[in-house]
């Protein structure tokens, strides 16, 4: 919706008056008030229009003919924007990444919540065994005739038998809150939860959505650019000086780190993205 409206702006007001409060527009696609993701691929802004992850208007220029204009052009000369548009991508694939372990981990049983589980289960496992030497005992008291004392074991037996269904009913509600967890999957694509109950019709609807498509063709759109970077390198075509000089500079700091020997936390890129968690997984682009 959004491109269409820009689309409309554009007709109506002429590319050159858009984003424009002096009348002065440039007419240049290497501008850098020209949207370089629009013209490389789709910019985010327009990818995400009317879903959860609205973003609005991009603040800057998207423009049809600027677009042909660098498509042209980038046949004889080369820009780099790719670089430009791979860290406009990154930016939400990484937090979708982190979305996404944040969401998984919520799913998982806690340390706390296992071992209080595992303890529940061993005390259970005790009396058990202290119920079954209490039976034996009120048998060997029975046969030799010690009624009262007999008696005593029985309501030790009891006691026994009450402590054995509390720590049962303790350990049955850890494990129904692991079976709702486990009764849930998240979407490795847009970091949504899904029931594995969904029935075709639900789950249809979650990948139709507009938020999980619009981070489908934002994964999409980041492979496909990685590839064309990737065969430039092997091609030896450069970026132009400018893209370089910034690459080193963001490798620098950690070139300086790696020499200190010394570690930040955590790692860097945020999230990491994994491909797939154990189960079926819910990747569908």
């Amino acid at each position: 919706m959004a491109a269409e409206q820009r689309k409309l702006l554009e007709q109506l007001m002429g590319s050159q008056s858009l984003h424009s409060s002096s009348g002065q527009q440039p007419t240049e696609f290497t501008d850098r008030n020209v949207c370089r993701s629009f013209l490389v691929g789709e910019c985010p802004h327009d990818i995400f229009a009317a879903s959860k992850l609205d973003l609005g208007l991009c603040p800057k220029i998207h423009s049809e003919q600027l677009k042909l204009d660098y498509e042209l052009a980038s046949k004889s000369h080369e820009y780099g924007f790719e670089y430009d548009y791979k860290r406009d991508l990154d930016k939400y694939i990484d937090d979708c990444n982190r979305r996404v372990e944040a969401a998984q981990r919520r799913l998982e049983k806690s340390p706390e919540e296992q071992a209080k589980a595992n303890e529940a289960m061993r005390e259970i496992t005790a009396l058990e065994e202290a119920v079954e030497l209490a039976l034996e005992e009120i048998e060997v008291l029975g046969e030799a005739g010690l009624v009262a004392r007999a008696m005593d074991e029985y309501y030790n037996v009891d006691k026994l038998k009450i402590d054995k269904e509390e720590r049962e009913r303790s350990l049955v509600a850890l494990d129904t809150g692991a079976d709702d967890h486990q009764k849930l999957q998240v979407c490795d694509v847009c970091g949504a939860y899904l029931s594995k109950l969904d029935n075709d019709r639900r789950l249809a609807d979650h990948f139709g959505g507009k938020l999980h498509q619009g981070y489908s063709l934002v994964r999409r759109a980041g492979e496909a650019n990685d590839a064309v970077i990737a065969k430039k390198k092997e091609l030896g075509v450069q970026p132009p000086a400018e893209e370089r000089t910034r690459s080193r500079s963001r490798e620098r700091p950690r070139d300086w780190e790696r020499d200190r020997g010394g570690y930040s936390g955590g790692h860097r890129g945020g999230g990491g993205y994994r491909g797939s968690r154990g189960g079926a997984g819910y990747r569908r682009y």
